[in-house]
């Protein structure tokens, strides 16, 4: 078999806090996530044998099969990914054992190896994606209910969830700016089941001039004076006062 290159989409797992839990725990975790995802994948019509599956340690990487619908991957996939976690955790005693993850979506063209490995551009975007700030700040300060927080590419975004196609909510998906390593761009977060809190908006003109003399200590107060003075003070203490002779 030759290498050959085709459009496939992608979709990156990644355990929350997996380390530091023990050999024992870390072994049932990754045969609970590829449970879970092989279950999930099958009630989402998508062919969890002809999937490409490669280990990420603490996750999983699946390249779906040619022809997959990229909207299922969204809905029902996520979703009942998501369904799936909060029912083993809720029924999970040992809080080693319990799950949440960090999941990312894209698409381009990879090339499959004669190994029956997977490489290209599609899968670097897919691992920036996967490790971005906002997806793990979403996750972190979500409740321990939520299972699951998605990051997807606007490429990804923009062949599914904007069309509105049933059983996809675009109001839960919210478009974030992200930076990692060589990779700046937009994408879309979703934790189903919860809304993160907006993020506040950095001041701008007066406001950011403002706030930016605030931090620097030496924001200026200009007060007119009796005796056809003007005083000139500083918050740092500094007073100047200019004595301007009356005409």
């Amino acid at each position: 078999m030759e290498a050959q290159w085709e459009y496939r989409a992608v979709l990156a797992v990644d355990i929350e806090k997996s380390s530091g839990r023990g050999n024992v725990a870390l072994v049932r975790n990754r045969q609970t996530l590829r449970t879970v995802l092989g279950t999930a994948f099958a009630r989402s019509g998508v062919d969890w044998d002809a999937c490409v599956r490669e280990d990420l340690g603490d996750g999983l990487r699946v390249t779906a099969p040619t022809g997959t619908r990229k909207a299922s991957l969204v809905h029902p996939l996520v979703h009942e990914l998501a369904e799936l976690l909060r029912d083993h955790n809720t029924r999970t005693p040992d809080p080693s054992t319990r799950i949440r993850v960090r999941a990312a979506l894209h698409a381009g063209e990879v090339c499959l190896m004669p190994t029956g490995e997977v490489a290209g551009a599609p899968l670097e975007t897919l691992a920036r994606l996967l490790d971005a700030p906002p997806a793990r700040k979403a996750l972190a300060g979500a409740p321990d209910t939520v299972p699951l927080s998605l990051l997807m590419s606007q490429h990804f975004y923009d062949d599914t969830v904007r069309h509105g196609y049933e059983g996809i909510d675009a109001a839960a998906f919210h478009k974030v700016g992200f930076t990692v390593k060589e990779l700046t761009a937009d994408a879309w977060l979703h934790t189903p089941g919860w809304t993160p809190p907006p993020e506040p908006k950095a001041p701008t003109g007066k406001a950011a001039t403002r706030k930016r003399d605030r931090s620097r200590g030496d924001s200026k107060q200009v007060s007119k004076a009796s005796g056809n003075g003007v005083i000139y003070a500083t918050q740092n203490g500094d007073m100047h006062i200019r004595v301007v002779k009356g005409s």
